[in-house]
């Protein structure tokens, strides 16, 4: 009796719980109290949740008031101001990664970061046809759920996908430069295929590479920063399926 009653408050390490209040181990070996695991990590979804509600209402806005895009592109202070915004984003990450931690300091930077980054999207999506939108929008969310459920499933099982960190770096180096000779010397749209290929592909990496680091290396205090990096991933792969759909069409 006592050995039974030792073993059901200890939990079933084989079945993934532990014994204090039922929540599932994460990885073999975990140290840390999978209670507060799981609750950084919900905080994370919660906030990546709400900035792509914000980045979706913000792009919205842009692409219904045709008003918007018409003066980013046809005048001067439109222009100036539009380049501003595109710039914005990389101007905020430098404090925000200083400040991360500091709360709320942290969350007016990440607000300021995501509404930049939605203004971005939507005159992305201004000039996209509305099937080309739909059709990123729609494989992006299925491969987001799936890669992250993917990522849990086999975190669970013992997999450590660290090791693709500097592989995922290296492919975006190149990446980058192919992007500045694709807008230095125009190669058609075949080039912008597989550019918009080959980005959909190393995001898809670093979605499940950041999930890693969510369940596994993030620290408590910096739920911020673990937000940031899987929006990125989203957003990021969201314009790379789009450049590519928009190529093709």
């Amino acid at each position: 009796m006592s050995s039974a009653f030792a073993y059901q408050k200890g939990g079933d390490l084989e079945a993934g719980t532990s014994g204090a209040a039922g929540a599932r181990v994460l990885y073999p070996g975990q140290q840390e109290s999978p209670e507060l695991r799981w609750a950084l990590i919900r905080k994370i979804y919660v906030i990546l949740s709400l900035q792509l509600l914000l980045t979706a209402a913000v792009a919205a806005v842009v692409v219904k008031v045709r008003a918007i895009p018409h003066f980013f592109t046809t005048t001067n202070a439109g222009l100036g101001l539009y380049i501003f915004l595109i710039i914005l984003p990389f101007i905020v990450l430098c404090p925000l990664y200083y400040y991360h931690q500091k709360h709320p300091v942290n969350l007016i930077l990440l607000g300021l970061f995501t509404v930049a980054i939605s203004f971005a999207v939507g005159m992305t999506c201004a000039f996209t046809s509305g099937k080309v939108i739909l059709e990123s929008a729609i494989l992006t969310t299925v491969v987001v759920v799936s890669l992250t459920a993917y990522t849990f499933w086999a975190v669970r099982r013992g997999k450590d996908f660290s090791f693709l960190g500097p592989f995922l770096f290296a492919s975006l180096i190149v990446l980058i430069v192919f992007a500045l000779i694709q807008i230095l010397f125009p190669l058609g749209k075949l080039s912008q295929m597989i550019y918009g290929g080959l980005a959909s592909l190393i995001f898809c990496g670093y979605i499940v590479y950041d999930t890693d680091n969510i369940i596994k290396r993030y620290t408590y205090d910096q739920y911020v920063w673990a937000a940031v990096s899987l929006y990125l991933d989203v957003i990021n792969l969201f314009l790379s399926l789009m450049t590519l759909f928009r190529a093709a069409d």
